[in-house]
């Protein structure tokens, strides 16, 4: 008679059993310190805060027509309509896409013109080269309304008052400096040695640019153009001042025009504003770690 081996017991045992003896326990989570409970809750309370008027706006975009002065926080009813009637009762729709070409046409314009500047600055040590920033920041200081007359005189004397390139040009013009400063810092932290790396290799300056150091700038430039983006979306002064024609006029503009003299379509007019600002959140949600990281470019070497 053959020996029996004798077996361990977690070998009797089936594969699922051994499998789960084999596994170590999972280490405890360890406790929230009061501070971080006392950080937490803070930090709760105040997004709590700014979002309340947010939801305010959704609450009033959805009042009917007569409970807009009920002192009530919430409607007896949501009149869905609200949000359907406002593109029909009004230009809201041909305000949507002139400010879509605005802010689109704005954004490349700067990216055309800020990206050339910030690079050869950020590279070459030319003479007065420090001047330059400084007057690019300079023009930083100008505010649109204090130039909005001669502006205003000049686009009626070439007869492009209630035109699109118009917008495009001054919200372009407006935002430049900032772009060029985000890219010149951008660039600025990026090692030259990988270029003259590139160009031993037989890349020339503008394929260095394209293929090295374009990609690795990507979040300053995003951070660019999403800032020249959001404001080119919201700018409303040289939009009321330079059209006059309601399709001509910016989603801004546009929903303005429904604060009448005498009464205030308030259910439209909150229903226009979340109509407004829901691409811009969705569009700062989708690249906001880019946008972090082009901000704090150069602050640490």
């Amino acid at each position: 008679m053959s020996e029996q081996t004798q077996m361990s017991p977690t070998e009797h045992a089936p594969p699922a059993a051994r499998h789960r003896s084999e596994v170590p326990p999972r280490a405890k989570r360890p406790a929230l310190k009061p501070t971080t409970l006392v950080i937490t809750a803070v930090a709760w309370l105040l997004a709590t805060l700014f979002l309340l008027p947010y939801l305010e706006m959704v609450i009033t975009g959805l009042r009917p027509a007569d409970e807009l002065r009920d002192p009530t926080y919430l409607p007896s009813r949501f009149e869905w309509s609200n949000f359907v009637n406002v593109w029909s009762d009004s230009t809201l729709g041909t305000n949507l896409q002139v400010t879509l070409l605005v802010a689109g046409g704005s954004t490349l314009l700067v990216l055309l013109v800020a990206l050339p500047a910030a690079y050869y600055t950020a590279r070459k040590r030319y003479r007065g080269r420090k001047m330059f920033l400084l007057f690019v920041l300079v023009t930083q200081m100008f505010q649109p309304t204090s130039l909005l007359v001669g502006l205003y005189r000049e686009f009626y004397q070439f007869d492009m008052l209630n035109s699109v390139w118009t917008l495009i040009i001054c919200n372009a013009a407006f935002n430049l400096a900032f772009a060029i400063w985000i890219l010149t810092a951008y660039i600025s932290s990026i090692p030259v040695e990988l270029e003259e790396a590139a160009h031993i290799d037989g890349l020339g300056r503008l394929g260095a640019l394209r293929r090295i150091t374009l990609p690795l700038a990507m979040p300053g430039v995003v951070t660019a153009l999403i800032f020249t983006f959001i404001a080119a979306w919201n700018e409303f002064v040289m939009g009321l001042r330079l059209t006059t024609l309601p399709e001509s006029q910016p989603l801004t503009v546009g929903i303005n025009n429904f604060i009448g003299n005498y009464t205030v379509q308030w259910n439209y007019l909150f229903a226009g504003s979340v109509v407004a600002i829901l691409p811009v959140v969705v569009l700062f949600a989708l690249i906001e770690r880019q946008v972090v990281s082009g901000l704090t470019a150069g602050s640490v070497k």
